[in-house]
């Protein structure tokens, strides 16, 4: 006999622990499947903005935190400070051990190293690692595995638009929290340094239909160089950001953060869309008549960063200009450094 269970979620990260442990604090009976074997490991940058998440994470896992950004240009250099920190930087292992704490406290059955094998609209095999299986019936299925989400494949919902990072975690410090705006390397994307407590995350950002995975990697190298990073290329890890939202509902089934292509086309960000669309579905699922507006704002910011990232990328000899001036209006303050966040 199959197991029951009212939700079935799939995917470990910060938007299904999310999801699942609101759902389970409902009165929800919810079973997590992750397939890797411990929670929390992805390929990121570790960045949390203040407006975002900043002030609801517990002071314990911050690593360094920064009042001030570096934004640089091919020609300009610009330090944008505020009174509370703009970005700080976690683990993203803790963060996700943390919230796990947190659903299986709630009562949700965390499932590590375990994948779907089979997936039907109104059950699931799952398969562990040593090849056991069991059958799985749920009323509301939600996916919240990633870019490459097995469930919005099973939706039958394609992926236009997505985009690649690339990131080194590299001993040792740093003083300042930066990001390089150079369409000559990165085309719309751009290139960071963020300081953890005991290394420092290099990486880059760039949209797939202007660099393979492969070219990207050569780039970050070359550009880490010049910042005076030897990095190890065996030591560089890539990762798909997926920014084609489509929707979180389809009937019964749910998709939630990088699943739903959430995250910022514009930036990469992906932590604060997956905590947002997480506690939403959950409460969707709940009642049926809830309408959260958090989530309407955050569709609404993710529309503008993806208009801004298309424009970028289909007028080449613009994206220069289109940098340029996003940070000569941060450097005179028009604008301020959160629309580049996703938090409204």
């Amino acid at each position: 006999m199959a197991e029951q269970a009212d939700v079935l979620v799939v995917g470990g990260g910060p938007g299904g622990l999310a999801c699942a442990t609101l759902l389970a604090q409902g009165g929800a009976r919810v079973v997590l499947a992750e397939r890797k074997p411990v929670l929390g490991p992805k390929v990121c940058a570790g960045g949390l903005t203040w407006h975002g998440l900043l002030r609801h994470v517990p002071e314990s896992l911050i690593e360094r935190s920064f009042a001030e950004q570096d934004v640089r240009t091919p020609w300009q250099r610009v330090m944008v400070a505020e009174s509370d920190p703009i970005v700080a930087t976690v683990n993203r292992q803790r963060l996700g051990q943390w919230m796990a704490e947190q659903a299986l406290a709630a009562g949700v059955a965390v499932r590590t190293g375990t994948k779907v094998a089979d997936l039907e609209p109104t059950h699931a095999i799952l398969e562990t690692a040593t090849g056991g299986r069991s059958a799985i019936a749920f009323r509301h299925l939600v996916g919240a595995d990633g870019s490459t989400s097995l469930v919005r494949r099973f939706f039958g919902l394609p992926v236009a638009a997505m985009g690649i990072g690339l990131n080194c975690t590299h001993p040792g410090t740093h003083a300042r929290m930066e990001w390089h705006l150079d369409p000559r390397r990165f085309g719309a994307g751009y290139g960071w340094i963020f300081p953890h407590r005991h290394t420092v995350s290099i990486g880059v950002y760039g949209d797939n239909r202007q660099f393979s995975g492969r070219e990207l990697k050569v780039r970050l190298l070359r550009w880490a160089a010049d910042q005076g990073f030897r990095l190890d290329p065996q030591a560089i890890r890539a990762g798909l950001v997926n920014y084609d939202y489509q929707g979180v509902c389809f009937d019964r089934g749910w998709l939630v953060g990088d699943a739903a292509g959430l995250a910022s086309g514009l930036t990469g960000e992906g932590i604060y869309p997956a905590l947002v669309s997480g506690q939403a579905v959950a409460r969707m699922i709940l009642d049926p008549n809830f309408h959260d507006q958090d989530l309407a704002r955050l569709a609404i910011r993710h529309r503008q960063h993806r208009r801004m990232t298309a424009l970028a990328i289909d007028n080449p000899r613009l994206c220069r200009l289109l940098l340029e001036s996003m940070a000569l209006l941060l450097r005179t303050k028009i604008i301020d450094f959160r629309l580049l966040e996703m938090a409204d």
